[in-house]
């Protein structure tokens, strides 16, 4: 473990050393992350923005160290003069005791996937919520959010049911195979948002049949979880559907609901639109998020090369 740990945070060292000096450092901690689409994104912008900016995979699984292993590895980089990382699964809520300040939205959902590294304080920010909003209003314009069933009660899950309410959504009913960390998100949400927005469901097929959305954010429909995420049967075509997976873009979920009818939001845009807020911390300027999108969509256009999940 400890020759392992070494490894990582030598790793991070070791990049911030080859970069040239000026360059705004940055990387993703987090485990399975070598097919991250990040780098591409975050660089290809920065050039066309004139920003000299790197971005690096730091992935845990390469060097054979657990989850816990973000608090050094996030010390590491602070040291070696890093502007920030992006945190993903599993890190997103282990990374909070390593953390000198929340922002109001990490404070308030408990997780973290952007740390950015001001005046020596590490600070913690989630662009995820933001992300899903901006890219549910976008893919999805219009759409009823009168009564919402998320699936998924974990950060993922946590950062949509968050967006939705904070877009207006009338009620969103939270459902996970934990019925307590379901019931624990409920009233959170209840708290934040108020009495009577959110609750824990017990009766999938009643919730659903009675929604105008569904929002998916577990690991099932990755490519390391193939299948559906509820009974087909329960999808209709006034149904509309939005996914937080995007390895593959094309889940069982969004292939199963476009086919039936249904107005179908894959993972892509949320993925993007974080990154997006995630590059503006890091640098301070605003990245052009519809160019990034047309990025996105080319570097996903080869079956070969899809991105890494950002699920917890």
């Amino acid at each position: 473990m400890l020759v392992s740990l070494s490894s990582a945070t030598e790793a991070i060292r070791a990049h911030a050393a080859r970069a040239t000096p000026g360059t705004v450092l940055t990387g993703l901690i987090g485990a399975g992350v070598g097919p991250s689409l990040s780098p591409p994104l975050h660089e290809a912008e920065a050039r066309r923005l004139g920003l000299d900016l790197v971005y690096a995979r730091f992935d845990l699984d390469d060097h054979d160290v657990p989850s816990t292993a973000v608090g050094p590895m996030l010390a590491a980089a602070r040291e070696a003069g890093y502007r920030g990382l992006n945190i993903t699964h599993p890190c997103k809520q282990l990374v909070l005791g390593h953390l000198d300040e929340l922002s109001p939205d990490a404070a308030a959902l408990a997780a973290v996937n952007t740390v950015v590294f001001e005046d020596g304080r590490a600070i913690g920010h989630n662009t995820d919520w933001s992300g899903f909003a901006r890219g549910l209003e976008t893919g999805l314009p219009g759409v009823d959010l009168g009564a919402v069933v998320v699936l998924g009660a974990g950060g993922a899950g946590a950062a949509v049911a968050h967006g939705l309410l904070t877009a207006g959504a009338g009620r969103v009913q939270v459902f996970d195979l934990d019925p307590g960390r379901a019931a624990g998100l409920a009233g959170a949400l209840a708290g934040r948002f108020g009495a009577g927005r959110a609750s824990a469901g017990t009766d999938l097929e009643t919730a659903v049949g009675a929604a105008d959305g569904l929002v998916h954010a577990t690991p099932t429909g990755m490519a390391a979880h193939p299948g559906l995420p509820l009974p087909a049967a329960l999808l209709r075509p006034d149904l509309w559907v939005a996914e937080v997976v995007y390895r593959p873009l094309e889940t069982g979920l969004v292939r199963t609901a476009r086919a039936l009818g249904a107005r179908v939001l894959d993972g892509g845009r949320m993925a993007v639109f974080q990154a997006a807020g995630a590059f503006a911390l890091f640098t301070g300027t605003e990245p052009d998020a519809a160019r990034m999108l047309d990025h996105f969509a080319a570097l996903t256009a080869s079956p070969e090369r899809q991105p890494a999940d950002v699920l917890d």
